[in-house]
């Protein structure tokens, strides 16, 4: 593993390694941060992109990037499709889809996620910090009724970047789970882990005091990819029975 920060080393790293392949994952995913720092935000989500991918691209290496649904503003009723035109409403998404026409130039690939979950390092994510707050006698947890997106296990991500690179994909394909709100996927968490659906109280998006703006319905559709990658994307107990089994492995492990 080498560790760089990519708003300095990227070019010296991709002329260094010269690799097959470069997935762009990295990102200030913080959408309230990105609003706050406007200038951080472009240097590392766009610039920063635009020279590792230059330099990808001048080795020959095949391009995937990793986007996100709020490229879309979420005013129509979600499920947008790979054709829709995108309409960011906050300065995150807007970085990513600069970053997205980058891609494009270069002729790489986009694989858009949505409301990331899972195990494993990185900053905390809705899925887990239901599960423990549940898990720590039975804590009540707040979640919104009113935004909906594509929740979406990371080992799932994982299993389609694996495919899609067999297959040599090219091109823009969504990555997600089913649609489902804040407050839905809450509640299926508490069933599938065996905790009390009441546990889960509803709020409103208006109740919680974010800096930058959210889309109300930002949930994509994810046909292609069910019929592309043969993965069960709209089956969220599958991914849930995934997202358990590594949550008692991370457990065990963690056990002096």
């Amino acid at each position: 593993m080498v560790k760089a920060d990519i708003t300095r080393d990227s070019t010296r790293l991709i002329n260094d390694y010269r690799p097959d392949v470069v997935i762009h994952m990295a990102a200030i995913g913080n959408v309230d941060q990105c609003e706050e720092q406007l200038d951080l935000c472009y240097k590392v989500n766009v610039v920063a992109s635009r020279e590792l991918l230059t330099a990808a691209y001048r080795v020959g290496a095949a391009i995937y990037y990793l986007s996100t649904d709020y490229v879309f503003d979420g005013e129509r009723g979600g499920m947008y499709s790979e054709d829709d035109a995108p309409r960011p409403i906050n300065y995150y998404g807007l970085t990513k889809l600069l970053a997205e026409e980058i891609t494009r130039a270069l002729g790489g690939s986009i694989v858009r996620v949505a409301w990331i979950y899972g195990t494993g390092p990185g900053r905390p994510n809705f899925g887990k910090t239901v599960v423990e707050k549940l898990t720590r006698g039975g804590e009540v947890v707040t979640a919104i009724t009113d935004q909906w997106s594509s929740p979406t296990l990371n080992t799932i991500i994982g299993e389609a970047f694996a495919k899609l690179l067999d297959a040599k994909f090219n091109g823009v394909v969504h990555v997600v789970g089913p649609r489902l709100s804040r407050y839905e996927f809450a509640r299926a968490i508490a069933r599938h882990f065996g905790f009390s659906e009441e546990l889960i109280k509803p709020i409103r998006l208006t109740d919680v005091n974010y800096r930058a703006r959210r889309p109300k319905d930002s949930s994509l559709n994810n046909r292609k990819a069910v019929e592309l990658l043969g993965i069960p994307l709209n089956d969220i107990d599958y991914a849930l029975s995934i997202f358990k089994r590594e949550l008692e492995t991370e457990k065990a492990i963690a056990k002096p």
